[in-house]
């Protein structure tokens, strides 16, 4: 009987020792989480780039929350993302161990629960110029911002000001706009272009890009991506255009040298608010080599064709031009480079997602 009473001392205190262990490092990966070895959520400000359905809630022809878009996402939901499946945020949000998309702001299908590990503030049609959402009547960047704030107020509410505090400083913000104030804005329309030559539209949309990360920062951003533009004379869109221009089906250059220096300003930004902002850890998220390497070479990465998209034709069509009824559009979109005219299929998405991850953005959670 004494010895059966030692042994199950013996067995007990072991179970002790083991439950202590397990106590020390539940402890230990809090303090990892705590001092943001751990990313805790993503927050997303741009356009259709990364819009994960807020124009669903706007007076805007610029919608995509029909099928066939999002035949590939989750359930076949179109959610409003202009793609057949994910975009960029919700598969970088996947990459730090979150959720695999990240809700739309203005869903009422979420609340703040759901958007305590990421939400997304992006309106597709929208740019850095307020010129440009005017346009298809779109959320302004600076509404974004205001939007954004609304938020931190109810995360406060909804974690305590504590909590909140280390979500907002340890998130990370991503931003990816600025293809349409040049396609939509400036090369379409005469106002922007008879106030300023392209290189100071440039600096112009610079200038609002440093004003977005400050504003952040004084809000208590800290790990920010800033998101270059991807080659945007490659666009079917565009070569449709500079097809009927008698130009072939040929990428239009001047726009892809537009994007490179914009990308090369974007890239000085980031250098120097690395210097001017304490604490701060801001990354270029440039998907211009790689989205190119992919219209160049589609075969490489197991695509069929890059010069027409998925959706109807392929040719001009996007939103409402692409929808159910529409009879041409392909049956695996993973064939393709881009599902509409404008904007990347999910495969593609997901390819540039995982390049930018691998190259800049795993930084953030180490």
């Amino acid at each position: 009987m004494h010895i059966c009473s030692h042994s199950f001392l013996s067995i007990l205190h072991s179970q002790f020792l083991e439950m202590g262990v397990f106590i020390v490092a539940a402890i230990f990966f809090m303090q990892i989480y705590i001092t943001g070895a751990k990313v805790p959520a993503v927050i997303v400000f741009g356009d259709s780039s990364v819009d994960a359905g807020n124009n669903n809630q706007l007076q805007t022809v610029l919608k995509s929350n029909f099928r066939p878009y999002g035949r590939d996402f989750f359930g076949g939901k179109a959610t409003g993302r202009f793609s057949n499946g994910r975009v960029p945020p919700d598969f970088i949000s996947e990459s730090y161990g979150l959720r695999p998309y990240v809700p739309a702001y203005l869903d009422p299908a979420y609340n703040i629960s759901d958007f305590a590990t990421g939400v997304c503030f992006a309106s597709a049609g929208t740019g850095y110029d307020n010129a440009t959402s005017d346009v298809l009547s779109v959320i302004p960047l600076w509404r974004e911002v205001e939007y954004y704030k609304d938020y931190q107020s109810k995360l406060r509410a909804h974690l305590g000001a504590e909590k909140a505090n280390i979500v907002i400083s340890e998130a990370v913000y991503l931003i990816s706009m600025g293809t349409n104030d040049f396609l939509e804005n400036y090369y379409t329309l005469p106002n922007r272009k008879s106030q300023y030559n392209v290189t100071q539209y440039q600096n112009f949309l610079a200038t609002i890009a440093e004003w977005l990360i400050k504003d952040l920062y004084a809000l208590g951003a800290r790990k920010i991506s800033l998101g270059g533009l991807p080659p945007m004379g490659c666009l079917p869109l565009e070569r449709t255009t500079s097809f009927f221009a008698g130009n072939g089906d040929t990428c239009k250059d001047e726009y892809n040298k537009v994007a490179l220096v914009f990308n090369e300003k974007l890239n000085e930004l980031v250098e120097r608010l690395n210097d001017e902002l304490s604490g701060a850890k801001i990354v270029f998220s440039n998907p211009y080599a790689i989205f190119q390497q992919i219209v160049r070479k589609p075969s490489t990465f197991g695509f069929e064709t890059a010069a027409v998209a998925c959706c109807a034709t392929g040719f001009f069509e996007m939103g409402y031009m692409c929808d159910q009824y529409n009879p041409f559009t392909c049956s695996d979109a993973s064939k393709f480079v881009f599902w509409d005219s404008f904007h990347p299929t999910e495969k593609t998405n997901r390819i540039i997602s995982q390049h930018l991850f691998k190259t800049v953005l795993s930084k953030f959670s180490s």
